[in-house]
């Protein structure tokens, strides 16, 4: 059984503060099933993306939420454009800002191929 949008963000916010990092929800949307992206910001202005993977992982893995890359490293003007595109085509998506430095720890990512 998959746990709810507003219970999976709750869960990591408080798994990166216990590891020593900083979270904060920037866009709430649907408790329910509301897709969940994650942006994380590094010291040096840049930011990385994360959103859900494409449904094909889920097939392979099994996994409850799985994580794909969408901009690695990348100004946080061109992170707030894909979060603007995505945010036009899903209205109900969370956005959750991240200040951690292993977020791989935290969350199940997607192999990139």
């Amino acid at each position: 059984m998959r746990v709810t949008s507003d219970f999976f963000v709750s869960a990591l916010i408080r798994r990166v503060f216990s590891s020593g990092g900083f979270a904060a929800i920037e866009r709430k949307g649907a408790a329910e099933a509301g897709a969940v992206f994650l942006r994380q910001r590094f010291r040096d202005g840049y930011e990385t993306l994360y959103g859900p993977a494409p449904q094909s992982f889920f097939e392979e893995r099994g996994e409850d939420r799985l994580f794909e890359v969408r901009a690695e490293r990348a100004e946080p003007d061109a992170v707030a454009d894909i979060i603007a595109r995505e945010a036009r085509f899903d209205p109900d998506l969370w956005v959750v800002e991240l200040e951690a430095e292993d977020v791989a720890a935290l969350l199940d990512l997607a192999e990139q191929s």
